[in-house]
């Protein structure tokens, strides 16, 4: 009996659960037949309830992954343009990643009503985008986690600035190049530095500029040695478009900051060939801020840049005279270059005896020049500071100079040493040589932050030229009358002159012992020595500008006129003048303002300033300690009355010292300028 209920218990359900599928099946059968519509309008089903539909990342990749063909829209000119083709797996990995399409395409809200509208929908803002959420994440304080968003909308400012950002000509509702463009933000991908994926993604740059919008320049780039390296040898060290135009802040490459940014990139990869660059005439004037002068690319080319062995290079021996005369022609307002701009070496180092023997040989000889005559001058500057100093220190009561008692009816008398030709000479030298320096000092310092500032002032490279050229003239001018001046002066009283006699400025053996007892007075072995009418300071003095201008201006009217010079000698020659010009300007300001000064106004028995010659006379007393043989001499043969005058007059006095104090500020702070320079070159 048991059994017997189980087994009914076991079947019950199911004969019921048929029962009623039977029952069900009956009533929907007779409803078929007793509610039939009457004609076929009835028979449509009735409209369900509108829902919309799931817009997430699965939904909208159902159609866009490319699988179903391609995908069309109509343009806002009734055209169709093909959509894109999302690979999952590629958006998968890119930095967009976590995001749903509908994050960006925010005007979507519902997929088939508006993929409709899609000609006139309003695109995604990549940059509103980012800039609001740096804009949260500063709100948030997480800048520092997303520090990588701050340097996204840094480059957002750079683009707004760019030529890319600019509207397109042909079609001004949209910019020249958008961030899609150059990234394909739906696969974009921020690798690391030093990754392969980074290396991956830089070999492809060239081909991302040039598929889309340069074409004819990836023609050009493919042929040329970057782009060989690049696209057939995969060497991730040479040069892509970033390298040169940066990522973001492309610019027009007519502009002249463009240009100075192109040349600048060159000396990141190419270092040595760049710091020699600097070291022309052309790098000096380019580092100044000024693009006119020959730049890498005007000579090496720019998309299509061959080695210099291959026939089409620019800069192969038999096409470089042709490069030259893209600049250096009467159609540019030159003279045409001529034989000799061919062997100028552009990239010359002094470090290179082999390659560059003159070059090395002219800068390794006025180093030396430089440094022997430093060392001496400035050894001998300390020394001499050290003994006056003491003596004067020893001597507090005493006067400034110290002599013995002169006769009463010479006190207050003053000895006429310089007359007016001598001093008005002397004052053109001092304006000429300062005025070189400041137009020419620029050029030798240009990185110098003072230097573009300078330039600018004086109304760009070109006035500054002009100016330096100016004074230069009017120098050599004064020098070449003061050479002609001595010599008629000496011709009149040939028979009564003497090679070494007091008189001469010629440095004879009496001023060897000079400089031997001076250094013995220095050390305390012995009194301090006595001199004629001329020290030998003063002879050096006197010499070192004719070995300067010889040198200086030589070298000068070389640079001056190229052509010329060309026409006769080697293109290395300029390289030489170049060295010898810079160097010997250097050594002279640094010389004048350091040595001179101290021997004319700064040792302790001349501080603050010597007015001598500016006024043609000192005291007499002065005379005497100064020069005590030729005093000594006047008196025993009863000359010395000759060269007495009165005191300047007060007036006379200030305008001097005003005059003096002038030259020395303006010479100190050159001086300041040039060692500033040195130490930062």
């Amino acid at each position: 009996m048991t059994k017997s209920l189980a087994y009914r218990n076991r079947t019950a359900v199911p004969i019921r659960k048929l029962k009623n599928w039977a029952l069900t099946a009956v009533i929907c059968l007779a409803g078929v037949f007793t509610l039939a519509p009457a004609s076929a309008e009835d028979a449509k089903p009735a409209a369900a309830a509108p829902t919309a539909e799931k817009l997430d990342n699965a939904s909208c990749e159902g159609c866009h992954d490319g699988k179903k063909g391609k995908l069309e829209a109509p343009t806002a000119g009734g055209e169709k343009r093909t959509l894109n083709a999302i690979n999952p797996v590629k958006y998968g990995k890119g930095v967009h990643s976590t995001m749903q399409c509908v994050d960006c395409h925010t005007e979507i809200t519902d997929a088939k009503a508006q993929h409709q509208k899609s000609a006139t929908a309003k695109k995604p803002d990549c940059i509103s985008c980012h800039e609001t959420l740096w804009s949260k994440a500063k709100k948030d304080g997480l800048t520092t986690q997303k520090a990588r968003l701050g340097a996204v909308v840094d480059n957002i400012e750079a683009y707004k600035k760019s030529l890319h950002a600019r509207p397109n000509k042909d079609e001004p509702d949209r910019a020249n190049a958008g961030c899609n463009d150059c990234h394909d933000v739906h696969t974009f991908d921020v690798a690391p530095v030093g990754t392969t994926r980074r290396a991956e993604n830089r070999l492809t740059i060239a081909e991302t500029c040039g598929a889309k919008c340069h074409e004819d320049q990836l023609e050009e780039y493919k042929d040329s040695i970057h782009g060989k390296e690049v696209l057939e040898k995969k060497n991730i060290k040479a040069a892509v478009c970033s390298d040169c135009h940066t990522t973001h802040a492309v610019a027009n490459t007519s502009a002249d900051p463009t240009k100075l940014k192109i040349t600048a990139s060159c000396g990141n990869c190419h270092t040595d060939r760049y710091k020699s660059y600097k070291s022309t005439y052309h790098g000096q004037v380019t580092a100044l801020g000024y693009a006119e002068t020959g730049k890498c690319f005007d000579c090496h080319g720019s998309h299509g840049i061959q080695p210099k062995k291959d026939p089409e290079s620019k800069v192969n021996e038999k096409n470089l005279l042709k490069t030259c005369k893209q600049c250096h022609s009467e159609k540019k307002g030159r003279a045409d270059a001529t034989a000799g701009f061919v062997s100028f070496q552009p990239h010359g180092t002094a470090g290179d005896f082999k390659t560059y023997p003159q070059i090395w040989l002219a800068k390794n000889f006025m180093i030396g020049l430089l440094v022997g005559t430093f060392a001496f001058f400035w050894t001998h500057t300390l020394l001499w500071f050290y003994r006056e100093y003491k003596e004067r220190k020893q001597r507090k009561l005493r006067p400034h100079v110290n002599v013995e008692a002169l006769p009463e009816e010479l006190k207050g008398k003053h000895y006429q040493r310089f007359t007016a030709t001598w001093r008005i000479a002397h004052l053109t030298f001092a304006l000429s040589l300062m005025a070189l320096t400041l137009t020419g000092m620029p050029l030798f310092f240009p990185d110098a932050a003072w230097a573009p500032v300078i330039m600018k002032t004086l109304g760009g490279y070109k006035v500054a030229g002009s100016i330096h050229r100016v004074f230069a003239t009017i120098f050599g001018i004064v020098f070449i009358w003061h050479v002609f001046y001595v010599g008629i002066k000496l011709a009149k009283n040939w028979k009564k002159f003497k090679i070494f006699g007091p008189d001469s400025l010629i440095p004879g053996l009496q001023d060897l012992t000079d400089i031997i007892a001076m250094f013995k007075w220095f050390f305390g072995l012995a009194p301090r020595p006595v001199f004629d009418r001329w020290t030998y300071w003063e002879k050096f003095d006197y010499w070192a500008p004719f070995w300067g201008v010889t040198i200086i201006g030589v070298s000068g009217l070389m640079m001056w006129f190229p052509h010329v010079t060309a026409s006769y000698l080697p293109g290395w020659v300029f390289n030489v003048a170049m060295i010898f010009h810079g160097e010997e300007a250097i050594l002279a300001v640094v010389f004048l303002f350091t040595v001179h000064f101290f021997n004319n106004h700064f040792r302790p028995d001349k501080f603050p300033l010597d007015t001598v010659m500016f006024t043609g006379t000192f005291p007499l007393e002065e005379f005497r300690h100064e020069h005590r043989v030729e005093y000594d001499r006047l008196v025993r043969t009863g000359e010395l009355k000759k060269y007495l005058v009165d005191a300047p007059s007060q007036p006379m006095t200030l305008g001097a010292k005003i005059l003096g104090f002038t030259l020395i500020v303006v010479g100190l702070s050159l001086l300041t300028m040039v060692v500033n320079g040195f130490l930062g070159h």
